[in-house]
């Protein structure tokens, strides 16, 4: 009996990659820091140090977005490397 595939549901890919487990931790600690980060930003009291979250959460956000660029990347393209 031949199995129907549903087009709808997704697929594990490369469960074991290396490349891919590597930007999934990279994710999972880029998240860490962006919620310590608005604790900070919640706590903070002083105008300048008010700033010096908005800028590093800024910057971790561009982290995390790039991060998950890459591992979209790997899903789309399985032969291509970290860029």
């Amino acid at each position: 009996m031949t199995e129907t595939v549903n087009p709808f549901v997704h697929r594990r890919k490369r469960v074991n990659d290396p490349a891919r487990q590597t930007l999934l931790d990279g994710l999972a600690q880029t998240r860490l820091l962006i919620a310590q980060a608005y604790a900070g930003f919640n706590s903070a009291e002083d105008p300048d140090l008010i700033e010096s979250y908005v800028f590093e959460i800024n910057a971790l956000q561009a982290r995390y977005s790039y991060l998950l660029r890459q591992v979209k990347g790997l899903e789309d393209d399985p032969t291509a490397q970290l860029r």
